[in-house]
């Protein structure tokens, strides 16, 4: 019965692409995941389809604010990338299993996406960062307890055993901190740790996250890189870090808060990933 619905998820991205293909005639090579809040970077681009998840069949559907659902299509950059966005993701908070997390990531890449870039807001845990920084991800650890290649696995879709020695991309990394420096935008390399939510950590356990060596938290974006990695997709992820979570300082946040942070933060952010667009397609 495994292998059936393994080979019926297969069959359910194929489906999903024809319903998209038969739409839309842009060929992504770039595709972008937006975290909370962070939609102003849909500006700067030449949009030329957008598809609700709702009218795409198998597709899950968005419940977290600030996620509004549906694939964005156009042209970014001087270069005119093509790219595709996703305007709204998926947690597993809001009780989406790790496969109809990461099920958007595998259809772009069934799409023909290569690259795959991704942001998020989550909460500093380094001492040294401050409100509205930018941390590009060098690594991350992995608290959700769960993994999206749990269970039988279809190698059209990548190897039973990916590598993750290195699975954020050094030389896009190395780009963004360049970008960074260039534009003066507030920027640390650092590692992600993703816990489950949707509540946020205790003090205690944002003791215990430093401990293990995570610079900054969040809900997301982990099961997304280990499926691009298990894809065989060059992977680029920074956080806006949206409030410092260091026991000794705590004060309490909320959802406004954290998305006021990225409303904010979101021009720096939208330069940076513009910037690295291009480089990307001029490479």
């Amino acid at each position: 019965m495994a292998e059936v619905a393994e080979q019926r998820l297969v069959e359910q991205i194929q489906e999903t692409v024809n319903t998209i293909t038969g739409r839309v005639r842009l060929a992504p090579r770039i595709g972008m995941i937006l975290g909370t809040g962070l939609t102003q970077l849909l500006d700067h681009v030449d949009q030329t389809d957008a598809l609700a998840y709702a009218d795409l069949p198998h597709m899950p559907h968005s419940t977290a604010p600030g996620h509004r659902g549906r694939l964005v299509f156009g042209h970014m950059g001087q270069g005119n990338a093509p790219v595709v966005i996703m305007d709204g993701r998926f947690h597993l908070y809001e009780g989406y299993r790790p496969s109809e997390v990461v099920y958007p990531v595998r259809v772009m890449k069934a799409l023909g996406i290569e690259t795959l870039l991704i942001s998020n807001v989550a909460g500093g845990l380094n001492p040294s960062f401050a409100i509205g920084d930018l941390m590009l991800i060098t690594d991350h650890i992995n608290l959700l307890g769960t993994s999206p290649l749990v269970g039988p696995n279809d190698e059209r879709l990548g190897p039973r055993f990916p590598d993750m020695i290195q699975p954020y991309d050094v030389k896009l990394v190395d780009l963004a901190e360049q970008i960074a420096a260039r534009e003066r935008i507030p920027a640390h390399r650092g590692v992600y740790v993703a816990m489950l939510g949707p509540q946020l950590e205790t003090k205690a356990e944002y003791r215990w996250l430093r401990s293990l060596g995570a610079d900054a938290v969040g809900m997301s974006t982990v099961p997304e890189v280990i499926a691009s990695v298990h894809a065989r997709l060059r992977v680029f992820a920074v956080s806006i870090v949206s409030d410092l979570c260091i026991p000794e300082t705590l004060k309490p946040v909320n959802i406004e808060h954290i998305i006021a942070v990225a409303n904010k933060t979101q021009p720096l952010l939208t330069k940076l990933m513009t910037e690295l667009v291009e480089r990307i397609e001029g490479s």
